[in-house]
């Protein structure tokens, strides 16, 4: 299939089962966060995903690729890295399996309906006022910022989209940790993993991944932490199992 480029875009190879996926030069490319919240979260046989904030839709093409899912949706407000999603879906061959949505997290339980899906992952924004400033070129503003949505409004439309038993897989900044489990427990949402990412084994994290299960029971579960670079510009081992090499 002949998937045509815009000004700017380029194909990057994902070495994930031959996929490939379309980002802009210019604009937000994913990063390593949404490389390991792929790897952290699990979708079973027969259930369905879905990624809020899936920006060019790294997080369900690589779903797609590890797991046995049913079907995954990717939901993304910002119409054109919406459109570079929809043509990396077509690129992959992958149409019966993911969707790609354009609407507003905030609606989510309304575009979508409540206790519709057995997995929720996101990569939201990780920047509030009080933290950073302001990107001025906007796609990058609303990928970074609370621009568009805030931490409560994410995980208040994941609790909703979530069936009883379903898990909530999130991505995050430490220094937000006490901020995002109070948000997770005030919708109903117990955290029940979390796992700390460090740049290197002698720097502190910079990186959280936390599992949440709607309705769980309070207890949590404190995984080894994952290091990403043996040496500048080395990934450890268990970066390059992630990535698939």
């Amino acid at each position: 299939m002949t998937i045509k480029l815009k000004d700017n875009e380029r194909i990057d190879d994902l070495l994930r089962n031959g996929y490939q996926i379309i980002q802009n030069r210019d604009g937000f490319c994913f990063g390593m966060d949404a490389v390991l919240l792929s790897g952290f979260a699990n979708v079973k046989p027969g259930e369905k995903a879905v990624d809020l904030g899936t920006g060019t839709g790294i997080i369900p093409i690589l779903l797609e690729a590890k797991n046995q899912g049913l079907h995954y949706t990717g939901l993304e407000i910002q119409e054109e890295v919406a459109d570079m999603a929809s043509r990396s879906v077509e690129l992959n061959h992958l149409e019966d399996k993911i969707s790609i949505v354009r609407g507003d997290i905030k609606e989510a339980s309304r575009l979508f309906g409540a206790a519709s899906f057995d997995v929720v992952t996101s990569n939201p924004p990780y920047m509030n006022d009080a933290h950073g400033l302001k990107n001025p070129d906007l796609p990058k503003a609303i990928s970074r910022h609370e621009v568009l949505c805030t931490l409560q409004d994410v995980t208040r439309e994941a609790a909703k989209l979530l069936r009883p038993g379903g898990r909530f897989y999130l991505v995050h900044r430490p220094h937000r940790l006490i901020e995002i489990i109070t948000a997770l427990k005030s919708v109903g949402m117990e955290p029940k993993r979390m796992k700390m990412v460090h740049p290197f084994v002698d720097k502190e994290a910079n990186m959280v991944l936390i599992e949440a299960v709607r309705g769980g029971r309070s207890m949590i579960k404190v995984e080894a932490p994952v290091v990403v670079y043996k040496e500048p510009g080395v990934y450890t081992d268990e970066i390059y199992t992630i990535y698939g090499y």
